[in-house]
C-alpha cells in the first residue's frame, strides 16, 4: 500500500511519468500503470504474530540510557540478539531518541503550498455527550504553514477512520485544496514506527499527497499548529459553555474567521489574505471523494443490534441472520444489504448506550408471536381434495357387487 500512495504522489504532486516512476522505485511499468489506473489502495492481510524483540527490548532500554550512541550491532551483541539485524536496527532506531540529549533545531521556512501541520487539541472542559455522560473530546486542528489559516473541528475520538473524516472535511470545506504535505506527529491512530495506518495511508494515495511524521519529543517542528492550539485555549475557551458536541463545533466555526482575519507579525498581514496564495500552489481536490466511513460486514444476531464505537444500535430485525453492511461517519450510522437501508441512526457521542429505532422493537415483536404461534392456517376452500370414489372409478372396481370393469389399462 505504501507503493501504492507513493507512487500516486510522484504522479500527482512531482509530474513525474510512469516511466521515470518505474525507474526511480526500481519496478514495472505495468505495476505503475496498474497503481494509477486503480481506484482504491491494494489490501494485503497477514496474521500478527508475537514480537522477539520484545523479549531484549528492556536491556537494550537499559544499555540506551547509559549510551545513547551505542550503535545497533554493538547493542544486538550485548543483549545477544539472533534475529534479523535489519528489524532490531529499525526498533533502536525508534527508542533512540527517547535517551539522546536535546537536539535544538533552526528556524523553519515553509513555501507556499507546501504544508499543513495537523494536531490535536483536548480542550479542558468537559463536553456534555448525552446520557449523564461528559467527555473531554479530540479537536482535530489543521494550519497552513504559509498562510497561518487555521481550520479545526471537534471529533468524537483519536481513531485512524475519525481523523480521516476530519482531516477530508477540513480540507474540502476550508481549504478546498490539498497541500503537498502533511505534518503529523507520533499519533497512534495516524501511524506508529515510521508505518501509517491503512485508512492514512489511502487517504494520501487518494490525494496524492504525502504524510510526513515527525521525529518523537521535536514539537519545534510543527510549532505553528502547537501555537495555534495555545491560541484557540486562551482567546476561543474563555467564557465559553458548550451544550454539546455540536454546538462546540457550531461556535468554533463561527469564531474561526475572525482568527483568520486577526494581524498575524511573522505574516504582516492577516492569514485570510494569504490563503489564496496558499491555495495556487496546492493541488486540486481528487475528483472522487475519498472513503472516510468505517465499513464492516457482520451477521446480523437474533437480537439485531449492531455495536458502533462501544455503543449498539437496532437494525431492522427481518435481516436476522444475514450478512448486512454497517456503515459508520462522524455524525450518523446506518446499516444496508443489497442496496437497502435496515437501519440509520444518529452517531451517538456517548457510551455503553444502546440506541434503538421503535419501529424495529415492532417489528420483531409481529415476527415473534409468528414465531410461536406458527404459520395461519389456510382460508377455508381452498384445499386440494379429491374424491376417493374417483379412483374407484378410474380402475373400475365396484365395491358395492364386486365386480371389476376395468379391461387391465390405466389411463
Amino acid at each position: 500500500m505504501e507503493d501504492w500512495a507513493l507512487i500516486r504522489h510522484l504522479h500527482r504532486s512531482e509530474g513525474l511519468s510512469q516511466r521515470a516512476i518505474a525507474r526511480q522505485l526500481g519496478i514495472a511499468r505495468a505495476t505503475v500503470a496498474s497503481a494509477l489506473a486503480s481506484d482504491g489502495p491494494p489490501k494485503y492481510e497477514r496474521a500478527a504474530g508475537p514480537s522477539a524483540i520484545s523479549e531484549v527490548e528492556p536491556r537494550v532500554r537499559a544499555l540506551l540510557s547509559v549510551y545513547p550512541q551505542m550503535s545497533a550491532t554493538v547493542l544486538a551483541e550485548r543483549v545477544g540478539w539472533s534475529g534479523s539485524i535489519s528489524w532490531f536496527r529499525e526498533r533502536v532506531r525508534a527508542i533512540r531518541p527517547e535517551y539522546l540529549p536535546a537536539d535544538p533545531v533552526d528556524r523553519l521556512e515553509h513555501p507556499s503550498g507546501r504544508a499543513i501541520q495537523c494536531d490535536l487539541w483536548f480542550p479542558a472542559p468537559k463536553i456534555t455527550v448525552g446520557f449523564g455522560q461528559e467527555a473531554v473530546l479530540p479537536v482535530l486542528v489543521m494550519v497552513a504553514a504559509f498562510s497561518r489559516f487555521i481550520a479545526a473541528v471537534m471529533l468524537p475520538s483519536r481513531q485512524s477512520m475519525d481523523l480521516v473524516a476530519g482531516m477530508w472535511q477540513l480540507l474540502s470545506q476550508n481549504f478546498t485544496a490539498v497541500p503537498h504535505e502533511f505534518w503529523w506527529d507520533n499519533e497512534a491512530g495516524i501511524g506508529r514506527r515510521g508505518r501509517l495506518s491503512e485508512p492514512v495511508t489511502a487517504l494520501m494515495g487518494t490525494l496524492g499527497s504525502r504524510l510526513v511524521q515527525l521525529k518523537p519529543y521535536d514539537p519545534e517542528s510543527k510549532g505553528i499548529v502547537e501555537r495555534a492550539n495555545r491560541y484557540l485555549e486562551t482567546s476561543f475557551l474563555p467564557g465559553r459553555s458548550f451544550a454539546s458536541p455540536q454546538d462546540f463545533n457550531s461556535q468554533l466555526r463561527q469564531w474561526l474567521p475572525i482568527a483568520n482575519a486577526r494581524r498575524v507579525r511573522v505574516l504582516d498581514g492577516r492569514p485570510v489574505d494569504f490563503l489564496d496564495t496558499d491555495r495556487a500552489h496546492m493541488l486540486a481536490l481528487p475528483p472522487v471523494a475519498p472513503k472516510v466511513e468505517t465499513v464492516t460486514t457482520l451477521r446480523l444476531g437474533r437480537d439485531y443490534y449492531v455495536r458502533v464505537a462501544g455503543n449498539d444500535y437496532s437494525v431492522d430485525p427481518t435481516a436476522i441472520g444475514q450478512l448486512v453492511e454497517v456503515h459508520a461517519s462522524l455524525d450518523r450510522v446506518w446499516v444496508r444489504r443489497a442496496g437497502r437501508v435496515l437501519a440509520t441512526h444518529e452517531r451517538c457521542w456517548a457510551r455503553r448506550q444502546t440506541l434503538t429505532d421503535p419501529a424495529h422493537v415492532q417489528t420483531a415483536a409481529a415476527l415473534r408471536q409468528q414465531f410461536q404461534t406458527g404459520p395461519p392456517p389456510p382460508p377455508p376452500g381452498d384445499h386440494l381434495m379429491r374424491d376417493l370414489a374417483d379412483y374407484d372409478r378410474a380402475f373400475g372396481v365396484d365395491f358395492v357387487t364386486g365386480t371389476a370393469t376395468s379391461d387391465g389399462q390405466v389411463a
